[in-house]
């Protein structure tokens, strides 16, 4: 038996070379996003933010009419009582500000979604944000009068964070749970039915809902600093929460089972994600109204240069959307000047055929 046991191994040992060798091992690496690992990534980084504000600066400078950059200098450091200085300092500044914040929040969040979810199609109106704040903004204007942007903005923010508890708490119910699909389902009838609401009560007054047209359609022209400072700290609050949840959805990636048995807490990175969508989600939609595409789009675009790392590909998306909004809004401006596209139409033009392209990449489609 011991002689044709040695037979079998001689024969059996050219074949089994090739399985010694490390071809497995070599095979990883592509999946990493950019080559050179950590280097690579912070070096994109620093090329993002790079770019982040460049594009800050030409969206100060564009506009209906044109202003150099030492004028910005001028209106910032040594602001006189002038055309041009209360421009910069009154309408584009601040624009520019919210919409980098703006940007940043729903681009955060889509990530977190689609993390959440393992649905790469998944985006903040999925658990119902959108749906939810635009039905409280039209109970604030047809039952309260909150015509005013001010006013309005609150019972957004208000809508948004019922409707998000709401659909988790439906989506927790049952058995085993919360899971990633009963959420979906959740968002997607809860959002439908409130359209719907939304819709039928916007009919019964058109004239006092002409103030919600323009929120309506997601912009961030006529926005004030002061606007954006009842929202900031809930922004804060959301993107730690969300820094905090990163590691732990790597492990949620891999499968609830798999992530309990790495010894993540699949129940409480649920919370904090759900609590970090809400808090990004409405607020940067009580703002500046619902915005689609870019919560859904580039955490794609984020995912594709660095890999299924989720800390990258939030760190990514935090400087790449606040740029995807910013190119939206200048472009909404030079496409029909000197009248505004609003930014939020713009990102569903550049949105949807870029989406296109980008799932129909293996490498995306595959992640």
């Amino acid at each position: 038996m011991r002689s044709v046991g040695g037979v079998r191994s001689a024969t059996a040992s050219p074949p089994s070379a090739p399985a010694a060798t490390p071809p497995p091992a070599a095979a990883q690496p592509p999946r990493r996003g950019l080559p050179g690992g950590l280097a690579s990534r912070s070096a994109g980084l620093v090329v993002l933010l790079c770019v982040l504000v460049l594009v800050a600066i030409a969206s100060i400078l564009v506009g209906a009419r044109g202003i150099d950059i030492a004028t910005i200098g001028e209106a910032l450091l040594r602001p006189a009582n002038i055309e041009e200085h209360h421009v910069i300092r009154e309408l584009r500044l601040p624009r520019t500000v919210i919409a980098i914040a703006v940007g940043a929040a729903l681009g955060v969040a889509g990530a977190l979604i689609q993390a959440l979810t393992r649905n790469p199609l998944a985006d903040p109106g999925i658990l119902g944000v959108n749906s939810g704040a635009s039905f409280a903004v039209a109970i604030g204007i047809g039952v309260f009068g909150a015509r005013t942007l001010s006013a309005s903005m609150w019972f957004a923010f208000a809508g948004a964070l019922v409707v998000t508890i709401g659909v988790y708490a439906i989506g927790a119910a049952g058995r085993g749970g919360a899971d990633p699909l009963r959420l979906v389902l959740a968002g997607v009838a809860l959002g439908a039915v409130l359209s719907g609401l939304t819709g039928a009560l916007t009919l019964l007054d058109p004239q006092a809902f002409d103030a919600m047209r323009n929120w309506g359609a997601g912009s961030v022209v006529g926005r004030e600093l002061a606007q954006l400072a009842p929202v900031l700290p809930a922004l804060g609050i959301g993107l730690v929460l969300a820094a905090l949840a990163a590691r732990s959805l790597n492990a949620v990636a891999l499968g609830e089972d798999l992530a309990a048995a790495l010894g993540a807490n699949v129940l409480r990175t649920r919370i904090i994600v759900v609590a970090a969508v809400t808090l990004l989600a409405g607020g940067a939609t009580a703002i500046a109204g619902p915005i689609g595409f870019v919560g859904l789009m580039v955490p794609h675009v984020a995912r594709w240069i660095v890999g299924p790392d989720q800390r990258w590909i939030l760190a990514y998306t935090l400087l790449l959307a606040p740029i995807l909004l910013l190119v939206s809004d200048i472009a909404g401006r030079l496409l029909m000047r000197p009248a505004e596209i609003p930014v939020g139409i713009v990102t569903a033009f550049v949105g949807a055929p870029v989406l296109i392209v980008l799932i129909r990449r293996k490498r995306v489609s595959g992640l």
